[in-house]
């Protein structure tokens, strides 16, 4: 496993981004599965950078997981910003038009459409948001 805490700020997504991309080298990972995890971790990533703790500023933890029986990788993202579980929220209407589409909860939605599990947790004062793919 391998387990990165640096500040919660968009910046730090290359070196994220680079993190899994080596787990998931070493894993010998699909590229269309490597595809949807970069982009549902850029996804989460982003959210916390962006909303965990506005204004200020804090940490993440990003935790990165690769297992064998069964072939799957499991992202963990812990930050001890504002509480708020993206799950709870109602999934979008996409039968809308873009142009009638609500602003917010795209991503979300995404994420959980592309992964094989996604669940969230608040325990001692930190959100914890995972996400499982399996290849």
């Amino acid at each position: 496993m391998k387990e990165l805490v640096l500040g919660a700020k968009t910046e730090n997504l290359d070196t994220v981004l680079e993190a899994l991309g080596e787990e998931l080298d070493s894993a010998d990972c699909p590229m269309k599965t490597r595809f949807q995890l970069e982009v549902a971790v850029e996804e989460l990533f982003v959210n916390v950078a962006n909303y965990a703790y506005a204004p200020n500023e804090g940490d993440v933890t990003v935790r990165i997981d690769v297992s064998q029986e069964p072939a799957g990788v499991t992202v963990t993202l812990i930050d001890s910003g504002v509480p708020f579980d993206p799950l709870a929220k109602p999934d979008p209407d996409v039968a809308n038009t873009l142009e009638d589409q609500k602003i917010g909860g795209l991503g979300i939605f995404m994420v959980k459409k592309s992964m094989d599990e996604v669940t969230y947790d608040y325990r001692e004062g930190c959100n914890i948001l995972t996400i499982k793919k399996l290849f």
